[in-house]
This record gives structure tokens, C-alpha cells and sequence, in this order.
């Protein structure tokens, strides 16, 4: 196995969010200065030099359709951008709080260029506001406020509800009556937020440091404790079998099967340094990993032996992304440069 370096790119500033279309045609870089940059997969082709924000871009969304890209910033605002014709659409002020989470709701069968399911949203979070738009930025609804700032907003693979943490719990929001479905008390800062792509389970990467794991439908939860600073990154395999977690200079890779993971031994996948992104491929085995000496790996955590390729790039990554067929891996820099790597069997 490695990874062949298929081209590169520079930003103005480091890489602070990264999104491939969901055809897999484009790359989305936002810089932590603000502007955003279209490219094409194929070899980096600049297609578009976006405005994005003019006091710094936090985040980035693709609609699933790939109709419209959805950006967030330290401006208060929520953008809209056609990513076709480079322009901006839409324009959304959410007070005075960056703007700093934005997940499309997930749709079954919405696949169609130019065509968005009428019950495709968008969930936008700034400060402790959350908001639902509709797809060309008209507010649909605005929930009640969190109790505190939120920290991250995830949908149920199905698209039933949106999960939102902040310090002190978890909310799951109905996404089609906008009522509270449950809520989950956590008494700590969540830094980080992710549901198995089967829906059994929700996982929190805490400040205190620790991995916490809800199961909704069975009332059930499990906590996993000893890391050696807050957990910021995690991420699940296709099966929702493997669950990997940073939180140290060691990856460690949870068996959530039958069960789950209290009592079992988790494989610890070793870098010299801090643990700062992960990303399992969406239809595949392979974990990347990236420490922050500049190091990414690649594992196949099933395996006696699984360590599969390494690659030392000159800076620490700030985002893994695979794309949507898995055969390429963008990595986002602090450096501002953006790598597109090919994963060669």
C-alpha cells in the first residue's frame, strides 16, 4: 500500500476546513484568513477564488445534492455559494457569534445535480443559537437556545434528528418537528461528536480527557477514561465496528461489536507525537492518521500487522478527507498547503 503524492496546492493561510463534492469532481479549501478555493479532483485545476469571509472562514458544507456549498464565519454569517458558476446566493446574519458548525441534513435518494429534496435542511449553530435553513437560506426554524455554547452538530445517518453537545450534555432535535427526542446530561466539555454510521451509536471526545459512548435506542452508556489530553478527534469505520480516537500520541481503536468496548482491549496504533486528525474511508478499511510532526498513516486495524503506509509531510495536518471512492486522501496544512494523495494497493 502507499500514498502517491497526485498534486498539491497553497492557500493564503493554514487550511482550516476541507470538503470534497459529493461526486467527488471538486475539492473545497477554506482558509483561516477567508477566502475559499474550488479545485478539481482530476489535478488541482483552480476552478473558483471565493470572497468566502472577510474576518476569517470557520467551516464549510457541501449540500448532498452538490448544488451549493454552505460556508460559516467569525463575521456571523452562513453563506451560499454555487460552486458551478463561482458566485455567492445567499447571505444569512446570525448575530454576532461565529459561525462555526453546518451539517446538511442526510436524504436518501437525493442524487441529482441541481435538484434538493424539499426536506433537505441546514443545521447552522453559532454561540448557543441553532438555526434550520432551507436550502436557499431561508430560516425554517430556530430552536431554543443551548445552555451553552455549542460544540458540534451531527445528523443521524438516517436524517431522523441532529445531535447537538455542549458543556453538559448532548440534544437530539427531531428534524421534522423540531422537538427535543432526548437529552443526554454529560457533565463536562465535549470537544468533539459522532454517530456510527449504523445509528447505534453516539460517541463525545471530552475535555476531561475521555471517550463517552451513548447507545439511544437501549438507554445504554459507556465511558472509557486514562487519555492523555481532551479528545478532539474520532471516527468510525463503514461497519461501525472500529472506533478511533485521538486524545495521545497513540491512535486507539475501539471494538464497539455486540457489547461494545468496556473491558476490551483497544488497539493502539503508536505515532512519535500528538494525535491531531483521523479519518476512516467511507466504504473501506483503511484509517489515516496524522500526528503533529507532520506524519500520516495509514492502518488496517483489523490486521495482526496493521500498519500499511507511512508519509512524512513538512507540516502538521489540520483535516483528513478521503474522497467519496476513497482513492485519493486531502490533507489540509497548518502551512496553508493542501495535499491530494492517491492510495495505491
Amino acid at each position: 500500500m502507499q500514498l502517491i503524492k497526485h498534486w498539491a496546492a497553497t492557500l493564503d493561510d493554514y487550511a482550516i476546513d476541507l470538503a470534497w463534492s459529493p461526486d467527488g469532481s471538486q475539492l473545497a479549501a477554506a482558509s483561516a484568513a477567508g477566502p475559499l478555493t474550488l479545485f478539481a479532483a482530476t489535478d488541482g485545476a483552480v476552478q473558483h477564488v471565493l470572497p468566502g469571509h472577510d474576518d476569517g472562514t470557520n467551516c464549510l458544507a457541501w449540500r448532498p445534492d452538490g448544488g451549493a456549498l454552505a460556508t460559516g464565519g467569525q463575521d456571523g454569517q452562513l453563506k451560499l455559494w454555487d460552486p458551478g458558476a463561482g458566485q455567492h446566493t445567499a447571505s444569512v446574519k446570525m448575530g454576532n457569534a461565529w459561525v462555526e458548525h453546518l451539517a446538511w441534513r442526510p436524504v436518501a435518494g437525493v442524487a441529482e445535480p441541481g435538484q434538493s429534496s424539499a426536506s433537505t435542511w441546514l443545521a447552522v449553530a453559532a454561540g448557543r443559537q441553532l438555526r434550520a435553513l432551507r436550502p436557499d437560506g431561508s430560516e425554517l426554524h430556530v430552536f431554543k437556545d443551548a445552555p451553552k455554547s455549542i460544540s458540534a452538530v451531527v445528523w443521524h445517518p438516517r436524517g431522523g434528528c441532529v445531535a447537538v453537545s455542549y458543556f453538559g450534555g448532548v440534544c437530539l432535535w427531531d428534524a421534522d418537528d423540531f422537538i427535543a427526542q432526548k437529552e443526554f446530561p454529560y457533565n463536562n466539555g465535549i470537544q468533539a461528536l459522532v454517530w456510527s454510521p449504523d445509528a447505534r451509536w453516539l460517541v463525545s471526545g471530552n475535555q476531561d480527557p475521555s471517550v463517552h459512548l451513548w447507545v439511544p435506542e437501549e438507554d445504554m452508556e459507556l465511558q472509557m477514561s486514562g487519555y492523555e489530553s481532551k479528545v478532539k478527534d474520532l471516527a468510525f469505520d463503514q461497519s461501525s465496528r472500529w472506533l478511533a480516537t485521538g486524545g495521545s500520541s497513540e491512535c486507539c481503536v475501539w471494538d464497539c461489536s455486540g457489547p461494545g468496548p468496556e473491558g476490551r482491549e483497544p488497539a493502539m496504533l503508536p505515532h512519535q507525537t500528538k494525535i491531531c486528525a483521523t479519518a476512516f474511508q467511507h466504504a473501506h478499511g483503511l484509517l489515516a492518521t496524522a500526528s503533529v510532526d507532520g506524519v500520516v498513516m495509514l492502518w488496517s486495524p483489523e490486521r495482526p500487522k496493521p500498519l500499511r503506509a507511512t508519509v512524512q509531510m513538512p507540516a502538521a495536518a489540520t483535516k483528513l478527507v478521503w474522497s467519496p471512492d476513497d482513492t485519493m486522501l486531502a490533507i489540509g496544512s497548518e502551512q496553508g498547503v493542501v495535499y491530494v494523495l492517491k492510495c495505491v494497493s
